[in-house]
């Protein structure tokens, strides 16, 4: 393998790469990722055996071949070498090492067979449409605060997705709870959707697969079967596989008869709920919603660090009522709120208050309550 590559490009494709690659491993070729050269570009592929990402950079190829090197190394290399510098890199050095050459810099890397490399392959993904980046992205914020991190409940570790009926086509919908709170966001139903699986996307893939919307544009092309997702764009593909799990029957915890309606400015609210649980020591930093006709008092109390209160004006026309929640997620609830005010639809202080954006019926979220 012989070729030349702008380090920019290079470090691009890199830095998508290499975090799918686990820093620990008892197998040292996925500690490597794989490097392919063809005509007119090298492609990269890093991948934990569940999740993989495969991305393609611009490289002038004198020699195809492949090899494999170590993830984090290469990246950090690469990283260091000077903006705009053109890249020499070849294989076949002492002990099949690859040699990178820069300016006057020289490094050699130990390789590992390519044959090694665990093959890459989705199998067949009977599923497919597809979704603008911004959607998609919207979907993923919209819920993967959400996810589960507790290990023992497995099937809560990730994002559900599935068509739900709706108006019309029917809705695509995501939803994730970690039985704290709840977050759903659904949106048209793509063409081709309408027949997919109900399946558990894990987080980790969600999270990579972030990142890399990050710089993308455009469409996302997006196949899948029961145990296998994929998303295509631009010059990426992430592949992963889908968690083997039921995701609970979310409906049966989505309040019906809440009756009691409060409308708060976003941005005030999340300044106040901010503020207030600074107070707190606990690790939930639990913050007292008192609730009046037409007005709100957050309070927050430790006995190490002393009190703290705000009041607000509100839109709420109920009797009084009290009742806490963790402000940690009331904070991550309110970010995704991108309409003026916010609105809390409650029954009472022992039951789950449903929470949504006043202006934006594609998202709702629930919230269960705490004792302060």
């Amino acid at each position: 393998m012989k070729l030349v590559i702008e380090r920019g490009q290079l470090l691009t494709a890199l830095a998508h790469v290499h975090g799918v690659v686990e820093r620990r491993t008892t197998i040292p070729i996925l500690s490597n990722i794989l490097l392919s050269a063809r005509d007119g570009g090298l492609s990269l592929t890093g991948t934990d055996m569940d999740l993989a990402v495969v991305e393609t950079a611009t490289a002038d190829v004198a020699q195809p071949g492949t090899t494999t090197v170590p993830a984090y190394t290469f990246y950090d290399i690469v990283r260091k070498l000077p903006d705009g510098a053109q890249i020499d890199i070849a294989t076949g050095g002492e002990q099949g090492q690859l040699v990178l050459k820069c300016g006057r810099s020289r490094l050699s890397l130990a390789t590992l067979p390519s044959d090694d490399f665990p093959a890459v392959t989705d199998g067949d993904l009977p599923h497919k449409f597809t979704l603008s980046v911004d959607d998609l992205k919207t979907l993923i914020d919209r819920t993967r605060f959400a996810i589960s991190t507790e290990e023992t409940r497995f099937y809560l570790n990730g994002i559900y997705v599935h068509a739900a009926p709706g108006n019309g086509k029917g809705k695509l919908r995501a939803v994730a709870t970690d039985g704290h709170r709840l977050a759903r966001f659904e949106m048209a139903l793509p063409e081709g959707a309408d027949k997919i699986p109900g399946v558990i996307v894990p987080r980790k893939a969600v999270g990579e697969l972030r990142k890399l919307l990050d710089q993308a544009s455009g469409e996302v092309a997006v196949a899948l079967s029961d145990t296998r997702m994929r998303f295509a764009f631009d010059n990426v593909v992430l592949s992963t596989k889908l968690i083997d799990g039921t995701f609970p029957d979310y409906e049966r915890v989505i309040p019906l008869n809440n009756d009691k309606v409060l409308a708060v400015n976003r941005d005030s609210f999340a300044n106040a709920v901010d503020l207030v649980s600074t107070i707190s020591t606990e690790k939930s930093r639990a913050v007292k919603l008192k609730i009046n006709k037409g007005s709100l008092e957050l309070s927050a109390a430790s006995p190490d660090s002393g009190t703290a209160s705000e009041e607000l004006p509100v839109d709420y026309a109920d009797g009084p009522m009290e009742i806490g929640f963790n402000s940690r997620y009331l904070l991550d609830i309110t970010e995704q709120i991108k309409g003026e005010n916010a609105e809390f639809v409650l029954a009472d202080a022992a039951s789950p208050t449903l929470v949504r954006d006043a202006g934006d019926a594609s998202a709702l979220y629930v919230l269960m309550p705490m004792r302060v």
